[in-house]
């Protein structure tokens, strides 16, 4: 090669190093963000998990490049091989940097795999370990106040009964289990009274609990039988606290047969769908706004621990975007029982209805709220007694 070409080779691959040098690097692309999600029952239970499944998939739509990893029906019949930390160990093997526990079934296990991992988040749903200090600092929890739901669940199913009986299909027996039945009881006998008119002490509320939040065959009661108990024992609506949707379907199956019956189910916003003509309506988790808070919180290295007691939003509880509870009418409520359902939710919202306040009793007599008394969050969360009135077991 003359001395010429190679100079004009040399001065050919210099401009072609400097031109490689200047062209714009394409972005790189944003390392997708995991997290996880443990469920107690199936993905699809139209109840408690299917709601925190759906809040799963409202993040990936609101926070970009995003995915989450899931494990459903983490209980003792479905899995009973399998631990928490097992299924965390996984999560975390596939990239997960926050994992919701969904159960107070998981809140000592959630405790004990935050310290394995304690560059994990934890969210702990309707746990109170940070309340209560006893927290690892990986550990936050989270709680829609599921009391306003179900108190307009309650108001709902006063308006409707004319037995003055209403049946409540209760889980297994905690604090949160004993606020939510109390918190219906006390929506119906303020309607009761306020709307129709009659003797709130003559309204009769029988909570019978089937031992856990779902069926487990030879485990718990069966709340078909349950539902059918209550049903024959002359209520005329039953109102649900267990995960799942076995009272709505006993009601329709009854109503089917000629009789008047009503059912407001629990948990999950589509829950009516499964027997429409009967259902009154349902009070609904809405964790997507919250779960989107603790995850783009993480993503942002921004997450510190917290105990959070989410309310609805008052100028639209069914706001997808802001309200963490909700409670969505039915076809079975008259137009006449919507318009007081309305009343008593507007009365909510502006304080002017609050029935946490005393006098109020427990159960067994003793005083629970002094005349005038207004509980505090706490006198709510900690609930050891059902109220005086209620028939049914506390413990």
């Amino acid at each position: 090669m003359s001395k010429r070409l190679y100079s004009l080779a040399v001065t050919m691959i210099l401009v072609a190093l400097v031109l490689a040098a200047c062209k714009p690097k394409a972005p790189s692309t944003p390392q997708e963000f995991v997290f996880g999600v443990v469920l107690v029952g199936p993905y699809n239970d139209h109840g408690w998990s299917e709601a925190h499944y759906t809040a799963a998939q409202y993040v990936t739509k609101k926070l970009p490049n995003t995915r989450f990893v899931h494990l459903d029906k983490l209980n003792s019949a479905d899995r009973p091989e399998t631990t928490l930390e097992q299924v965390v160990d996984d999560m975390v093997s596939q990239g997960a940097k926050i994992i919701f526990t969904t159960s107070d079934a998981f809140l000592e296990d959630t405790d004990r795999v935050a310290t394995k991992y304690p560059d994990i988040v934890f969210i702990s749903i309707s746990g109170d370990q940070v309340l209560k200090g006893t927290a690892p600092p990986n550990v936050g929890n989270y709680m829609g106040r599921m009391e306003y739901g179900k108190m307009i669940a309650g108001c709902a199913a006063a308006l409707a009964t004319e037995t003055g009986s209403i049946g409540y299909v209760g889980p297994l027996i905690n604090d949160e289990t004993r606020r939510l039945a109390a918190s219906a009881y006390l929506g119906a006998r303020y309607c009761y009274e306020k709307y129709r008119g009659l003797n709130p002490d003559d309204l009769k509320f029988t909570v019978t609990w089937i031992g856990f939040w779902f069926n487990i065959p030879g485990v718990t009661l069966d709340p078909t039988e349950v539902s059918n108990d209550l049903l024959n024992a002359g209520a005329d609506v039953l109102m649900s606290g267990i995960d799942t949707t076995e009272a709505l379907q006993v009601a329709g199956q009854r109503a089917g047969q000629g009789e008047r019956v009503f059912a407001v189910p629990y948990d999950y916003e589509g829950a009516c769908d499964l027997a429409p003509d009967v259902c009154l309506g349902v009070p609904y988790f809405n964790w997507g706004p919250g779960y989107v808070e603790e995850v783009k919180a993480v993503m942002e290295g921004k997450w510190t621990q917290r105990w959070v007691w989410a309310g609805p939003d008052w100028k639209d509880i069914n706001n997808r975007d802001t309200s963490a509870v909700g409670f969505l009418k039915g076809k079975a409520l008259k137009a006449e029982w919507a318009a007081k359902v309305d009343e008593f939710i507007a009365g909510l919202a502006d304080g002017s209805i609050n029935l946490f306040v005393g006098p109020l009793n427990y159960q067994d007599g003793s005083t629970y709220l002094a005349p005038g008394q207004k509980a505090t969050d706490e006198q709510i969360w900690y609930m050891p007694q059902l109220l005086e009135g209620m028939i049914g077991p506390s413990q």
